[in-house]
């Protein structure tokens, strides 16, 4: 685990390095970690949210494999998912991008994406900050015009994997702050959880300006590689 942390915040800081402006966001913090394979034998990879910038870095080889450290190169398009913003739909085409070096495929998701999930990041993440701040499924599926059950179900997922992804989290904010400070013990483990999750945006803003410009929860996804309510991450 100690190894696949430290690669992951390397991967990073050469991945801000490299982009050089304000939507710097890491290609695969959580890169040792991985869920498989999918469709075409190939892995998700998160990436920014310019998708022109994308595309110019992808022909130029400036995308790296977060196996080899190859370079990516275009390999055609995964298919169009229509997502729930919080200003009404976007949609998205992801890019497959394959390995020059070890000939990997992955598919290039937005950071405002999560795996499997229908709407953007910053609303999830919306729901779960109000959860942690004592709100209920109900008032916070009306608040962000959601049905209920699915509210209930980003609530439920994150909560069963709590103490987890707290764990998680807090060791990202301990390895990449430079001073960090934990965020103190609150009265649920949900909301621990949700407090280590900005913690640690807190702490890595403190080495990487960059990343103060990102929502914190665009940066949950990009740190999970889009996987942050995934069943079998981290």
């Amino acid at each position: 685990m100690d190894v696949c942390r430290w690669a992951g915040a390397f991967r990073w800081r050469r991945h801000l390095a490299d982009e050089g402006h304000t939507e710097a966001l890491p290609a695969s913090l959580g890169g040792c970690v991985r869920e498989g394979r999918v469709a075409l034998g190939g892995a998700v990879l998160t990436v920014g949210a310019n998708q022109v910038e994308v595309e110019a870095r992808l022909v130029t080889g400036g995308l790296a494999c977060p196996d080899c450290d190859g370079s990516l190169g275009p390999w055609g398009w995964a298919r169009t998912r229509l997502l729930r913003g919080g200003g009404g739909p976007v949609v998205v085409r992801p890019r497959r991008a394959r390995c020059a070096g070890c000939g990997v495929s992955h598919v290039l998701l937005p950071v405002f994406a999560l795996v499997r999930r229908a709407d953007v990041a910053e609303v999830i993440g919306a729901a779960l900050a109000a959860k942690a701040a004592g709100d209920g499924a109900r008032s916070i599926a009306i608040r962000l015009r959601r049905p209920v059950e699915t509210v209930r179900g980003w609530l439920r997922r994150f909560a069963d994997r709590a103490e987890v992804l707290r764990s998680w989290f807090m060791v990202l904010l301990v390895d990449t702050g430079v001073d960090p400070v934990p965020p103190a013990l609150t009265a649920t483990a949900f909301a621990d959880a949700v407090a280590a999750v900005l913690g640690a945006v807190v702490a890595a803003a403190s080495r990487w300006p960059n990343v103060g410009v990102v929502s914190p929860w665009r940066w949950a996804s990009a740190a999970s590689s889009g996987r942050l309510l995934a069943p079998s991450w981290p």
